[in-house]
């Protein structure tokens, strides 16, 4: 089932409860320039889990993942005002955030190189498969930038001195390292990066709820910054919540009748 008519510079596919994603403009390594970030961001804020959609799998057309910021883009911003430069930063805010809400699961299929906003947009997904021939880079601080969107979630994922050794001392970081780190949680043949990708996406979705693994996204966000005695509070809302749905009344009956947890696909 294709979904790809309404974008200009994604391929966006439907498989039954699979929705693949390729960035699609090789000829400028598949750059966010704004038109693809504002179909991006629309992409990953509809509620794909709600329309049945179970994994959302991202990947890149060419030889590379993304290498970040269109530079025809980043040109026009050096002469740009405050104003302008807000506008610019709150949407690359609403791209990330978008794709850090998405209720449905998300895999992020990164080859060759993946750099600075490509990076960050990569590892704002829930996995990123990685193939052997892929490059991760924070480049931000290169050129005088700061990669302050992307600090704000990446800490999820990584330890502090590998953080910041990422953004301040920025080089190429390859699979194998990017594994090491937490940067990617699987590595693989460059040419099984999309039948890897799925295997994941099936294992993950097969072994818990949909529903469950949605409050457990949120839930994760919602709690970072806060005080013990609030961060408490929330997941006790969140735990008596969980209590009331059907996948958990259904995974307590079958645990009881069957004495395991039930396959969820």
């Amino acid at each position: 089932m294709s979904a790809d008519a309404a974008y200009e510079t994604l391929r966006v596919e439907r498989e039954g409860d699979l929705l693949s994603v390729a960035l699609a403009a090789p000829d400028r390594a598949n750059a966010l320039s704004p038109a693809m970030l504002a179909e991006l961001t629309a992409l990953y804020r509809r509620d794909w889990l709600a329309e049945g959609v179970r994994a959302v799998l991202l990947s890149g057309d060419g030889k590379n993942f993304s290498a970040g910021a269109d530079l025809a883009h980043l040109r026009s911003l050096a002469d740009a005002g405050r104003e302008e430069n807000r506008r610019d930063s709150e949407a690359l805010r609403g791209l990330f955030e978008s794709v850090l809400r998405q209720p449905a699961l998300t895999l992020a299929l990164v080859h060759g190189a993946c750099v600075a906003g490509g990076c960050g947009l990569a590892t704002a997904c829930d996995f990123v498969v990685a193939a052997d021939d892929a490059r991760f880079l924070y480049s931000e601080v290169r050129i005088g930038f700061v990669a302050a969107l992307v600090a704000t979630y990446l800490s999820l994922r990584l330890r502090g001195s590998d953080l910041r050794e990422l953004l301040l001392f920025p080089r190429f970081v390859d699979a194998e390292r990017a594994l090491a780190i937490g940067l990617a949680n699987r590595v693989v043949p460059r040419g099984r990066l999309a039948e890897a990708g799925r295997e994941l996406a099936g294992e993950v979705l097969a072994n818990g709820s949909s529903t469950s693994i949605a409050a457990t996204k949120a839930l994760l966000l919602d709690l970072v910054g806060r005080g013990l005695d609030d961060r408490l509070a929330r997941a006790a809302e969140v735990n008596a919540a969980a209590r009331e749905t059907d996948d958990c009344r259904r995974g307590i009956a079958h645990v009881l009748e069957h004495k395991r947890a039930p396959e969820w696909r």
